[in-house]
């Protein structure tokens, strides 16, 4: 658990620098620690090194740990896929939901987060580049989902997602996240409010803040190598 923390640190050094060369205040960057694979027992380091934000992909999976590890009162985001039968689950269970990309989506969150939770933190998920394996709503329909998803009441729109499609120089990594970023200034523009930009992982985490990110989301740099499951084959 000594190599988790020093990753951690590392991690946390490399986003601080980064923040650094953008002029950026670090404070204003949110480090989310992809945990999906991972243990309760790694989860437990990561918090007790400081660590709070954990993100979760596959909702049997984080069910079990966010029960394991409520003494830790930490914050879990829900950044996979959203089908509508697990929707429940994730509006009782979850503190931050990256992966909205439909309406009906939405008003099922909205209507099954539990009376007295707060709101449920949204962030829209935007297809960036328009690619066709990727799951999002397409920039130009973002403003008109925001606006509805705005509206509904156990719901708070913070902001927007993107994960772009890979990219081998800092300029091609650049590039979708300014377009996330303007597509954000465009929303409020037009009278949202939105806190949030969730862009960045290892590969190209300097360039998602040199845009404006104010969430990051890292897994493989803090918990190491992903455990290869039984059947896999890579």
């Amino acid at each position: 658990m000594q190599e988790l923390i020093q990753r951690l640190g590392a991690v946390r050094a490399s986003i601080d620098d980064a923040a650094r060369r953008a002029q950026r205040d670090p404070a204003a960057i949110r480090l989310v620690a992809v945990s999906k694979t991972r243990t309760e027992g790694e989860i437990a380091a990561a918090a007790q090194a400081g660590q709070r934000d954990f993100g979760e992909n596959y909702l049997q999976e984080a069910l079990p740990k966010i029960e394991a590890l409520l003494e830790h009162n930490l914050v879990w985001h829900f950044i996979g896929p959203i089908q509508s039968n697990k929707t429940r689950d994730i509006a009782t269970h979850f503190d931050w939901v990256h992966s909205v990309s439909r309406l009906k989506i939405a008003r099922r969150l909205s209507d099954q987060r539990p009376d007295g939770a707060p709101p449920l933190n949204i962030c829209l998920q935007v297809n960036i580049d328009g690619e066709d394996s990727k799951a999002g709503v397409a920039p130009a329909e973002t403003l008109e989902l925001a606006r509805e998803i705005a509206s509904l009441p156990r719901l708070t729109l913070r902001g927007l997602m993107a994960i772009p499609a890979p990219a081998d120089n800092a300029a091609r990594q650049a590039a979708p996240f300014a377009a996330l970023r303007r597509l954000t200034e465009d929303c409020r523009h037009h009278g949202l409010t939105m806190d949030t930009l969730s862009m960045g992982m290892s590969g190209d985490l300097d360039a998602a803040v040199a845009e404006g990110s104010t969430m990051v989301r890292v897994g493989t740099a803090i918990f190491g190598p992903r455990p290869v499951k039984t059947g896999e084959t890579h």
